[in-house]
């Protein structure tokens, strides 16, 4: 799963390449070895802007080593894997009421949820 994330983002391929270059230097990227729900530590800043809707919320999502978007909508769902909630970092089962980015575009955070239960408790900005 990692190994397709770095086929697809061109920043993990530079620093796969960069390490590559340091073969025995002791340098460890631990981004390009683990998936990023895994990592257990947060990268990423999430901030509710406002809920157009009681099945949509506009999401401030920055992450500093794959992607930001100032207004990304997010559609209210039923979590289908396993996953982290991007903004209280609880646990995702499936089946979970959860919200994720809209799909259309496929953004660079597809796979990202956030559970209902913290947004529903959100303050917007």
């Amino acid at each position: 799963m990692a190994e397709a994330a770095i086929a697809l983002d061109p920043w993990a391929q530079t620093i796969s390449r960069l390490t590559s270059l340091h073969d025995g230097a002791g340098f460890e990227a631990p981004l390009l070895r683990r998936p990023f729900a895994e990592t257990g530590e947060r990268r990423v800043a999430v901030k509710l802007i406002e809920r157009p809707s009681t099945t949509t919320a506009t999401i401030e999502w920055r992450d500093s080593t794959r992607c930001c978007y100032g207004d990304q909508v997010w559609r209210a769902m039923r979590a289908r894997t396993a996953g982290v909630c991007a903004m209280s970092g609880a646990a995702i089962r499936p089946g979970d009421q959860v919200y994720g980015p809209n799909p259309r575009p496929v953004p660079r955070n597809a796979g990202s949820m956030i559970l209902a239960s913290v947004l529903d408790q959100a303050t917007p900005l």
